[in-house]
């Protein structure tokens, strides 16, 4: 495996928020970086260009409530905008509450910032 220099940058990232997303062209190595972190104890990871996965998410907030402690990749997030209000609440809410950070890694295009921030 390629040491990824990213690595460390992302973790610290992941250790200080509830979400993370990590942008970029096609074919640079975001999933293979992802996946090296859900590897970790407890990581989950969905790709979204899957409809096996995708159907996963058909109940976007029952899915993420069983995950609720979990880091949840969520590759090709664009594929399902309907989880971004879902996605918008729950990060809101473990932020109040002050849970552990580095819940969600979330793989894109630079259109997710738009979209997670609720402008797109």
């Amino acid at each position: 495996m390629i040491e990824r220099t990213l690595m460390p940058t992302l973790l610290n990232a992941l250790a200080e928020a509830q979400a993370v997303c990590l942008v970029g062209p096609r074919q640079v190595g975001k999933t293979t970086l992802a996946l090296e972190v859900a590897r970790k104890p407890g990581g989950h990871d969905l790709d979204l260009e899957s409809e096996v996965d995708r159907a996963k998410l058909s109940e976007g907030e029952a899915y993420l409530s069983r995950h609720l402690h979990r880091l949840v990749v969520l590759d090709e997030v664009l594929r399902t905008p309907e989880l971004f209000p879902v996605l918008r609440v729950r990060i809101d809410r473990a932020r109040r509450k002050d849970w552990t950070a580095g819940r969600y890694l979330l793989l894109g295009s630079a259109a997710l910032v738009r979209e997670l921030a609720g402008k797109g």
